[in-house]
């Protein structure tokens, strides 16, 4: 069988700490998505483990660091607390660890919902009820709670009326 050109079958496999490494040198990493990572790729289940244990008493893989991170990335992409907490869930942190980011996060998180909202409809006021609701549901949608939202439809409603 003729060998395509760049493939190194004679190449040793790396262990799951190099994979998972190597991983986490391109970006922060929760723990359940390395694990995945490494199931993805055959590895032992105790290989997996002992190399996930390693990284995180090495302080290279940090759920904790790697959730701060996550926040403050959706955050100054404009979503709010609810998306950010579903996605935080989907990496295995607990809702107590959640909770603790969120209430100590430094987010306005009325600023940013205004700010979504003269980024996705302009600086115009909504010219009806209809266009208010359209409006709100495009925050709700992006995570944010619903006295956030109206807030942030009405302080604009108020803007306009001065």
């Amino acid at each position: 069988m003729k060998r395509k050109q760049g493939d190194n079958t004679d190449k040793p496999r790396s262990s799951a700490y190099d994979k998972a490494l190597g991983l986490l040198a391109r970006r922060e990493q929760s723990k359940r998505e390395l694990r995945r990572k490494l199931d993805q790729g055959d590895y032992a289940s105790e290989e997996s483990d002992a190399a996930l244990a390693r990284l995180g008493d090495q302080r290279y893989q940090d759920d904790e660091r790697f959730a701060a991170m996550l926040l403050r990335n959706r955050a100054s992409q404009g979503y709010g607390p609810a998306r950010i907490r579903m996605e935080l869930k989907t990496h295995g942190l607990t809702d107590a660890a959640i909770r603790l980011l969120l209430d100590e996060a430094e987010v306005d998180w009325q600023a940013n919902a205004a700010a979504q909202l003269r980024r996705r409809f302009g600086g115009k006021p909504a010219v009806d009820r209809a266009e208010q609701g359209k409006r709100a549901q495009f925050l709700l949608r992006r995570g944010f709670a619903a006295a956030t939202v109206r807030y942030a439809t009405h302080a604009e409603v108020d803007e306009a009326d001065e």
